[in-house]
């Protein structure tokens, strides 16, 4: 391939530029290899122990190139996660990023934040970038939060001095004042979260970026977060943001662009966008095989390979009676053994507002799954759904490490008899009461007493 391939970061005094341009992408294409494990040493051990399998690709590249098959874009056992993207980013847009997984959205932002490198094509970078990508993302678990704090600082060209002045924001935003000298491996995912997502949003980054890390923090730290957000778009800086809240999205975004197969397949309003992104969503259905591309992560440690819905009676079914109990199995698949594995199911609706969240956090001490195994992991729930269209968003993590999230499968409520559309049915959720009649003496309830 002959494309030239330019990451440029370009530093301005002020700022601005004659465009008043922050990001500008051209021809942006990313290719992977299936299977490919990135790896950031290689030893000679390792080398020799995957050269059959380099041997055994280069020999389908000579076979298809013998058959004419071969193209020297895409050569057998490829793709691409991301093509032919043009994109401008003004100062202070505050874009939003939706797709479903494998869309390439988390690839756009690791090569816009610098973390990898492009196939093809270039993207031009004017400011300070500041990234949360990943849970702890940058941080050096070794060293404490205190160390970390002024590590990111002085990796973003920050003197001590301005980063001692943003310390304590930093410090009360995050409130892990008490664990400050305490080495970051030690943190909850929660505090680690807390920490980077501040120290990236009060280290004055000119570009701000944020990938699908909310969604470990609380409903409070959420709503912080968005609006310190808020906050650095107000000041005429460019916030970038990946999540699949879209309430969030709404929220705080004012444009956005949607992704499908690496592509942009629209941009305008972020409403329209997500409008779109929402009507083109293909779920998985229940009782189906989850194919590769609805993983975020593929292969992972922990696969869901299949979710079924379970009627009152535990049998699999198309559908659920309002105010039934009923179960989600998840079948799973361990192709790697661990202690910590975590699954939660993210109930939402059709238009993204998120209902509820239940996980096996503080129900079960640890899945203990051996490598090789297949398992049913089954869940029972009581029914306070309102009749209607839901979506289940399935969240496997492994401690701090986020192993899979699947998003978009169906769950169907059905009303008792056909119809039922009485107004005491309205609303989401149908709220349990207890009801009683009592007399009571007129005159003395006028009275307030009694």
């Amino acid at each position: 391939m002959s494309a030239v391939v330019s990451m440029r970061r370009v530093q301005q005094s002020g700022r601005m530029n004659a465009n008043n341009i922050a990001i500008q992408v051209r021809g942006l294409g990313k290719r992977y290899r299936l299977g490919e494990t990135h790896e950031v040493y290689r030893t000679f051990r390792d080398t020799l122990v995957t050269l059959p399998a380099w041997l055994r690709h280069k020999a389908r590249e000579r076979s298809a190139s013998n058959t004419g098959a071969y193209d020297p874009e895409t050569p057998p056992g490829t793709f691409w996660a991301l093509r032919d993207i043009d994109l401008d980013i003004h100062d202070g847009d505050v874009l939003g990023i939706v797709g479903r997984n494998g869309a390439g959205k988390s690839t756009l932002l690791k090569i816009l934040a610098r973390i990898t490198e492009p196939t093809k094509g270039r993207a031009e970078i004017h400011g300070r970038v500041g990234s949360l990508l990943e849970v702890g993302t940058g941080f050096h678990l070794e060293l404490s939060g205190r160390e970390n704090i002024y590590l990111s600082g002085a990796i973003l060209g920050m003197r001590k001095a301005e980063i001692r002045q943003k310390f304590d924001a930093i410090v009360d935003f995050a409130g892990v004042d008490e664990f400050l000298d305490t080495p970051v491996k030690r943190y909850s995912n929660g505090m680690r979260v807390r920490l980077a997502f501040a120290v990236a949003a009060h280290l004055e980054p000119e570009i701000l970026i944020v990938d699908e890390v909310l969604s470990v923090g609380d409903a409070e730290f959420q709503k912080k977060c968005i609006g310190k957000m808020k906050d650095v778009a107000g000041g005429g800086r460019t916030v970038l943001f990946v999540s699949h809240n879209m309430q969030a999205v709404k929220a705080l975004c004012d444009s956005g662009i949607l992704l499908e197969h690496g592509r942009i397949a629209q941009r305008g309003p972020i409403a329209d966008v997500v409008e779109a992104y929402l009507a083109r969503a293909t779920a998985v259905e229940p009782g189906t095989e989850i194919p590769p591309n609805c993983h975020r992560r593929y292969p992972c440690d922990l696969e869901v390979f299949r979710v079924d819905v379970l009627n009152r009676h535990g049998n699999p079914a198309g559908f659920v009676l309002m105010e039934e109990p009923f179960g989600l199995q998840l079948h799973c698949r361990a192709h790697k053994a661990r202690p910590d594995y975590a699954v939660s199911i993210q109930f939402r609706r059709d238009d993204g507002l998120v209902l509820g969240t239940v996980g096996t956090t503080y129900v079960l001490d640890r899945l203990d799954m051996q490598e090789g195994g297949v398992y049913a992991l089954t869940a029972r729930l009581k029914n306070v759904f309102s009749p209607g269209q839901y979506r289940l968003d399935i969240r496997v993590d492994a401690g701090p490490e986020n192993v899979d999230f699947m998003e978009g499968i169906p769950l169907t409520v059905a009303p008792v008899t056909a119809g039922d559309e009485l107004p005491h049915r309205e609303g989401v959720v149908q709220l349990r009461s207890e009801w009683r009649l009592e007399a009571e003496d007129a005159d003395a309830a006028l009275r307030g007493e009694g």
